[in-house]
């Protein structure tokens, strides 16, 4: 047995690999028990499949924009239709084979996940295929696929079981017209009209690839605007781009049932309209899997809604067992997971460690446009928590923007009203998840504005705008955004 002990990791995603990867590198016997593969939920079923069909939708917004830049495509007479009624698109001379598509995104899944196996095999990990519980102090009970248990001695634990879509109560899941995001994959064919329940970031983005792909789309959601927990004003823009392509946004809409109706679906609304359509995807959150792991006998803490409590650096209740991931609630990202596994291996084999800290978690949500952020936000600005002054620059005042044909966008920065340092930022653009790199950085290292207006950036770029916006005292548009000083 190793000098640092047995470490054993249940679940392959994010968390868990990187975490084994850590564990392995300090010199620790590591065993990843996966019950779905590795990279997890993440890389087969959530980020990697969902940002794969995104790219292929962003290809088809590209080729939608060509004729406006000059391009020409071929068009047959009478393919386009001048005013689409919403949630309906018009007709196109492109179109996409979404079996093919599905077919590229399990592809690349399975590859991802083997990646990440031949990675963790030659760091000396051992997998194994199975499920998961922690048994008495020390143990972890497995079982595999064919009902067989063994219990596996450990020093370390770390729970990094993630997350599985939340389902309504009348509106069953079948796999066929009404799904999860997990689903999605397996369509043959391009819905006519999709209804997608929930605005959130999940729902965004799905309605914005599929919209792009050339399905009607209609977005049922329950708050006033859609992406109601990021930034206000990007959050604008998006609905605003949205039902300029003709997308149905239907906002104060809260979805009460989902029924199949012969060919199509029916989703009943708390007020009693009904929107209907070809196929519905429920995007209304998730569930952290955490139910069948033993920790109420452990006495491993868990918060109201079932995620596991845990500490800056990753450590439950129970000494020695730590979690990671979407089963801790702390922040839905991969990037999150990541950090939060490789922080907990550090701290449990002894090795230097920086607690994590959310300030300087940047976050993308994978709509077109994209939308980025870092740090503190506007409503926190506005709230009075910090002492902030808020930037905001169009994109449309950009020279490489004007170039790509983009008119929609922004770049927000905010600075500390008496250090003059970056606080946060909000990026709307394509490729935004990274344009906010820069931005990040200066969060994270606590820069100025001027050390950020001082960089150098090339002429002519879209990151010609992060460092205007440092440059900028005030925007051009004094009503564009708050300033809150103290």
């Amino acid at each position: 047995m190793s000098e640092l002990g047995r470490v054993v990791v249940v679940g392959g995603g994010p968390g868990g690999y990187e975490a084994a990867l850590v564990a392995a590198q300090l010199g620790a016997e590591v065993t990843v028990v996966h019950d779905d593969g590795p990279g997890g939920a993440a890389v087969l079923t959530d980020a990697v499949p969902s940002k794969t069909l995104i790219a292929v939708a962003e290809t088809m917004s590209v080729m939608d924009s060509a004729a406006e830049l000059g391009v020409r495509l071929p068009v047959p007479a009478g393919a386009m239709t001048p005013d689409p009624e919403p949630g309906h698109r018009p007709s196109r001379s492109t179109g996409v084979d979404l079996a093919a598509v599905n077919r590229r995104v399990h592809d690349l899944a399975r590859a991802q996940s083997q990646d990440i196996e031949n990675r963790l095999l030659a760091e000396g990990v051992r997998m194994l295929r199975g499920t998961g519980r922690l048994g008495g102090p020390g143990e972890v009970a497995v079982r595999d696929g064919s009902g067989e248990q063994r219990v596996l001695r450990a020093d370390t634990v770390l729970l990094a079981t993630g997350a599985r879509p939340r389902e309504l109560p009348d509106a069953p899941c079948d796999g066929e017209r009404v799904l999860t995001w997990k689903q999605l994959y397996g369509l043959p064919s391009l819905p006519e009209r999709l209804v997608v329940v929930g605005s959130g970031v999940t729902g965004a983005e799905f309605a914005s690839a599929y919209d792009a792909l050339g399905a009607g789309v209609v977005l049922v959601s329950s708050r006033d605007v859609v992406l109601p927990g990021e930034d206000p004003d990007a959050a604008a823009v998006l609905q605003d781009v949205f039902r300029r392509r003709g997308m149905q946004v239907m906002n104060r809409s809260r979805a009460r049932s989902v029924r199949r109706d012969r060919d199509g679906v029916v989703v009943v609304l708390e007020d009693g309209r009904t929107v209907e359509g070809s196929h519905c995807l429920l995007a209304v959150g998730s569930v952290p899997n955490t139910d069948g792991l033993g920790l109420d006998r452990a006495g491993v803490r868990r918060t109201g809604g079932g995620h596991v409590q845990v500490d800056r650096v990753s450590r439950t209740s129970v000494p020695g067992v730590y979690a990671a991931g979407d089963c801790t609630g702390v922040h839905a990202l991969a990037s999150v997971a990541a950090m939060q596994g490789r922080i907990a291996m550090r701290h449990a084999l002894g090795d230097a460690v920086v607690p994590l800290d959310l300030r300087t978690v940047a976050a993308s949500v994978f709509t077109s446009p994209e939308i980025a952020t870092v740090g503190w936000s506007q409503r926190e600005i506005d709230a009075g928590q910090v002492p902030a002054k808020a930037v905001k620059l169009p994109l449309s005042t950009n020279p490489r923007a004007k170039m790509l044909g983009i008119r929609d966008g922004f770049v927000k920065v905010f600075r500390g009203a008496r250090t003059g340092e970056v606080l946060g930022a909000v990026v709307v653009a394509p490729r935004a998840s990274e344009l906010i790199f820069p931005l990040t950085l200066a969060v994270q290292h606590r820069l100025t504005v001027d050390d950020v207006a001082r960089a150098f950036t090339v002429y002519p770029s879209l990151s010609g705008s992060l460092a205007e916006a440092a440059r900028r005292r005030q925007s051009p548009d004094p009503d564009c955004c708050s300033n809150v000083s103290a």
